[in-house]
């Protein structure tokens, strides 16, 4: 599976990601993030920029970013290390690239800017129950996941 299968099926299938920036001083910050998509180049991603000003001012003094994605009922997902830049509404085509977030967003939120990063590089996420009993499938691990956080299979319902 190529990078962009790779990502897709992250950022498909997660709720939340994780989004890591660091500061002029190096220190590092990790803002999740709730709206975010695919964009139109195979490793592009899109994430909404609705609340969270340390993560723009970092993007601004350093573009090298790693967002995660997770599947939590999977217990497996990617880190996927790229570099961001920001599109402003002031920015010719705004509307047309923030327009798949605003459909997740609908009216509730408001996006402020657009974090579209353009990901290099991807590593795998896997929970230690992977490593500690290879043996067991994926279905297997959802099913586990499912029981230990009170959840039946038919109420999970993703983006």
């Amino acid at each position: 599976m190529d990078i962009s299968e790779r990502l897709r099926t992250a950022i498909e299938t997660s709720v939340l990601c994780w989004l890591a920036t660091v500061d002029a001083d190096g220190q590092p910050n990790v803002s999740p993030k709730e709206i975010f998509c695919m964009g139109t180049g195979p490793n592009e991603v899109l994430v909404a920029e609705i609340a969270s000003p340390v993560s723009k001012r970092n993007i601004s003094n350093n573009p090298k970013v790693c967002i995660s994605a997770v599947d939590i009922f999977a217990q497996k997902g990617i880190k996927a290390y790229g570099t961001a830049a920001l599109v402003t509404p002031a920015e010719p085509g705004f509307a047309a690239i923030a327009q798949p977030l605003t459909r997740i967003a609908g009216p509730e939120f408001s996006i402020r800017a657009v974090i579209r990063i353009a990901v290099g590089r991807v590593a795998p996420i896997l929970a230690p129950s992977y490593i500690i009993f290879p043996e067991r499938t994926e279905e297997e691990q959802r099913r586990r996941a499912f029981k230990t956080y009170g959840v039946q299979e038919g109420q999970v319902k993703l983006k």
